[in-house]
């Protein structure tokens, strides 16, 4: 074994007095440089390897294009910002739907690698977390765009053309209603009501309301938004 890989491998090692969280984030941090330096299989803690996997799996669902080592890099990012969430509630497991609700403003979505930190953070089974996510509407566990549109085709809003909106939206972005822009860009769904009936047809991005809305106006609308 080389000196920078024994080097490696001490460093781990003498981090044995650590938090298991922080033993976790720092073994993820040496695995890249692993992977950097051609060792394939190091020794590692089977909740490594899992988060390990996960973050392959997790930039592929992104469609990030990265080596293992750059993929586990991201996820160490991620997760230590994860950590700065959780820190602010003082790691409470009654705080759970809060802390949830912090990745998911930063995120846009829940990734599983983050809910298995905070299941092994708080000590919450993470069955009982994902149990919660699909839950509650405000959550998603696929992602989402950086812009979420939402055009509602209640009654008021349908029968002045709501749902022609909706087709032109569609077509313009080539995704359906529950599907997200190849480029995470624009996120998009259908809502039975929005809660603007006078001002119908209305549709709503990131919590700006559009109202007395054209297909074209609507679809012009979505030029605004890099």
């Amino acid at each position: 074994m080389s000196e920078k890989k024994h080097s490696i491998l001490s460093q781990l090692q003498n981090n044995a007095t650590l938090s298991k969280s922080s033993l976790l984030l720092r073994g993820l941090e040496i695995l890249e440089r692993y992977y950097t330096l051609g060792l394939d299989q190091p020794l590692i803690r089977f909740e490594l390897r899992r988060l390990e996997e996960e973050a392959v799996h997790y930039a592929k669902i992104l469609k990030r294009i990265r080596r293992r080592e750059e993929a586990i890099s991201d996820l160490v990012q991620e997760l230590r910002d994860v950590e700065e969430i959780m820190e602010k509630y003082g790691a409470d497991k009654n705080a759970l739907i809060q802390i949830l609700l912090d990745i998911q403003t930063r995120n846009h979505w829940l990734p599983k690698p983050h809910l298995m930190w905070v299941a092994e953070r708080l000590g919450v089974p993470l069955a009982r977390i994902y149990q919660i996510a699909s839950f509650y509407k405000a959550f998603s566990l696929t992602p989402k765009g950086r812009h979420n549109i939402r055009v509602c085709l209640g009654t008021a809003c349908y029968v002045r053309q709501g749902q022609k909106i909706l087709e032109a939206i569609e077509r313009t972005l080539c995704i359906k209603a529950g599907e997200t822009t190849s480029n995470g860009k624009f996120s998009l769904e259908s809502v039975n009501c929005i809660g603007c009936c006078a001002l119908g047809p209305v549709m709503e991005i990131d919590g700006q309301y559009y109202g007395e809305l054209s297909a074209t106006k609507a679809v012009k609308v979505l030029s605004n938004y890099s």
